[in-house]
């Protein structure tokens, strides 16, 4: 069962525009063996900014 949570670890979104907002979401190791970097809402700002993967 362990298997499993190392393939898909738990990893914190944190919003690049200085806000502090953060997603948490399971990422597939597999997939993306590097940090990711998506769009997502900050409600923050009210606006769409990148979110960066943080260890």
């Amino acid at each position: 069962m362990a298997k499993s949570a190392d393939l898909r670890p738990i990893i914190k979104m944190r919003s690049t525009a200085g806000t502090g907002y953060t997603y948490v979401t399971r990422k597939n190791r597999r997939n993306d063996p590097d940090r990711m970097r998506l769009r997502k809402y900050d409600p923050v700002v009210r606006r769409h900014v990148e979110f960066r993967e943080e260890r």
